[in-house]
């Protein structure tokens, strides 16, 4: 039986309050994401979704817990073996995008393919801005580009190592209504072809009911469902 590209076991995570008061954000028991795995996360306003694509990815230790990712429980790793992980296995599409501004399209994603392990391959990384609709935008900087044009270069950026899983963080949040579907599309159809798991992270219930699989982050993140405290 193959083991799940991402599983989560007994994490917590809490933060605390400008007033010391500890806040609890994450009290997973268990959540994992297979290999070809399509999912939408939903959940309300401060529920931790931000916060659980960031432990995922290793940006953020869990309190307790492991965070199993291709196998490997980066909760457990030193800094550098994290970067490697997340550069390996892991393809992000950030709310912001995140692209470096002085760097072409094409630089922005043979950059992240040097955190890898493999070496950059320019054609490669022409290939996947071809396959998002940007072949003739490949000299061109962030500003000079569209902000939907901007989504697509991230989206190409993301898979540019092939990583057995894309976390996408609110993909469609900063993009106009006439490129939302083009950009799910994308990823949806890219990480298909890759046999990729895909995890988004959305508010939209358009774009969730696309998805083979929909949850709803109270579902199994217990921190959640907690009662909030009198004013």
């Amino acid at each position: 039986m193959t083991a799940p590209v991402i599983e989560l076991r007994h994490v917590r995570k809490a933060f605390v309050a400008p007033g010391g008061e500890i806040v609890p954000v994450l009290d997973i028991e268990a959540f994992a994401l297979d290999a070809g795995d399509q999912c939408a996360l939903e959940g309300q306003s401060g529920s931790g979704k931000s916060t659980l694509l960031n432990v995922i990815c290793g940006i953020m230790r869990p309190d307790a817990g492991s965070v199993l990712v291709g196998g490997r429980d980066i909760a457990r790793v030193d800094e550098a073996s994290r970067d490697r992980v997340r550069a390996d296995t892991l393809g992000l599409v950030f709310q912001q995008f995140n692209l470096l501004p002085g760097f072409t399209a094409l630089e922005n994603v043979l950059v992240a393919m040097s955190f890898g392990s493999a070496r950059p391959d320019r054609k490669r990384a022409a290939d996947l801005l071809g396959a998002v609709g940007l072949s003739h935008r490949l000299d061109h900087k962030p500003a000079a580009l569209s902000i939907g044009q901007q989504q697509r270069v991230a989206v190409a950026r993301a898979l540019a190592n092939r990583p057995r899983a894309v976390l996408a963080d609110e993909p469609t949040a900063s993009i106009d209504s006439a490129h939302q579907q083009q950009v799910i599309d994308l990823l949806r159809d890219a990480c298909r072809e890759q046999a990729a798991a895909l995890l988004v992270v959305t508010h939209d219930p358009t774009v969730a009911g696309q998805f083979p699989r929909r949850l709803r982050l109270e579902d199994f993140n217990r921190a959640a469902r907690a009662p909030a405290r009198p004013a």
